[in-house]
């Protein structure tokens, strides 16, 4: 079979089992471009080179499914953090309105496939970073309400009540606080994302949880030696756990080379005085003059591939999925460069053996099925406990 026949053959496998993506981080591109001007950043054009994300290449790419991130940066504290997120989960239901013929609202697994027997892409929120919730498990219960429908329990940074991947070790895991923050998604019917997290973060949440969790955007740490990605151990806690964990295309976790180039490459950017999260076009403009002087290094699908495959030896076919993370970082990989991509990786998958039902795992029903168990737990733990009223104060003084 030629490439161009296994492409064609990807196509058509995700024409009927499209990708669930678990992160894409569109809203936070639109504050930082156009201050969520959509008239300036329309997803109905070709946004190519502004953006790695419009409806067309969705459409391209095959997508399904988009857990939309409402992230917000771990430097804004407090009640600015849960202001920011606001506005976050504000412009993505304005996506939803103004792009209805082709996104659709979700709330649930059902939702999701209702979406795609209409056609339409199941968009739901993702909020990125315990800190959003400025630790009261109200503002995590009425984030629920208004869609959101997992949490990342830390981004960058460690939390009052929970370890960072990338931050030096603060409370060991979670704290008293950190699990009931765990009980409580598990009882609103929101997922634990355990994508940023420190590795001890993620043994004590799978300690203390009911439901299945997500990694809605790591990799294989045993492919990648990046504090970013997934352990072994847990990979095969996954099982018994029901979780899935997507694997990211952000370069810096997923080859060792570009670990240490995007380092220099982000700290270039700081020294311009950048973030160096920093995607605008100044910021690019910025990476592109570095790179030219210091070539990256290749990153292509079959990089994502090599996770994939460790992901599923470690976890098993019915524990893995794609989280690419679009629109969330300055490099992608070959082939993958943006959301019209997810046909190569699946022709990759194909070439090393991948069968269809396999894959159909992969892009779509791993993802349903973890959202239809958690909300399962949801019902359960409702029918039998009440709402939380815990504080930090109390929980963590003891």
């Amino acid at each position: 079979m030629t490439a161009a026949d296994r492409l064609a053959e990807a196509r058509e496998l995700l024409a009927s089992a499209p990708v669930v993506d678990g992160h894409n981080d569109l809203p936070w591109a639109l504050r930082k471009h156009v201050r969520y001007d959509l008239d300036r950043l329309d997803i109905a054009a070709d946004l190519t080179g502004a953006l790695h994300t419009d409806l067309a290449r969705l459409r391209a790419g095959g997508v399904g499914a988009q857990f939309w991130s409402v992230y917000v940066p771990g430097r804004l504290a407090g009640d600015n953090a849960v202001s920011a997120t606001l506005e976050q989960i504000d412009v993505v239901d304005r996506l939803l309105e103004r792009y209805a013929a082709d996104l659709a609202p979700a709330l649930t697994a059902d939702d999701m496939e209702a979406a795609r027997a209409q056609g339409r892409i199941a968009s739901l929120k993702g909020a990125e970073g315990g800190h959003s919730i400025n630790n009261s498990l109200a503002t995590l219960r009425a984030l629920h309400t208004l869609g959101v429908r997992y949490m990342t329990l830390t981004h960058n940074e460690n939390n009052d009540w929970a370890d960072s991947a990338t931050d030096e070790p603060g409370v060991g895991g979670l704290t008293a606080f950190g699990r009931q923050v765990v009980r409580e998604m598990n009882r609103s019917g929101m997922l634990v994302d355990l994508s940023h997290v420190a590795a001890g973060t993620m043994r004590d949440a799978l300690d203390a949880t009911a439901a299945p969790v997500i990694f809605s955007h790591s990799s294989a740490r045993a492919v990648c030696d990046h504090p970013r990605n997934i352990p072994d151990d847990v990979l095969e806690r996954l099982p018994a756990n029901g979780g899935v964990a997507m694997a990211t295309f952000v370069p810096k976790f997923i080859l060792p080379a570009a670990v240490e180039w995007t380092a220099r490459a982000d700290d270039n950017l700081r020294a311009h005085g950048r973030d160096h999260l920093d995607t605008t076009p100044e910021a690019m403009r910025i990476h592109r003059a570095f790179e030219e002087a210091n070539p990256r290094p290749v990153v292509t699908a079959a990089t994502v591939a090599d996770h994939l495959d460790h992901m599923r030896e470690a976890a098993g076919i019915d524990h893995i999925g794609i989280g690419g993370d679009y629109d969330g970082t300055a490099f992608t990989p070959a082939g993958l460069d943006d959301v019209a991509g997810y046909p190569n990786l699946i022709a990759e998958l194909l070439h090393r053996g991948w069968s269809h039902r396999d894959l159909a795992r992969l892009t779509w029903s791993n993802a349903v099925r973890v959202l239809r168990d958690a909300e399962a737990v949801s019902r359960d733990l409702k029918s039998r406990t009440a709402p939380s009223n815990a504080t930090i104060d109390v929980l963590d003084a003891a």
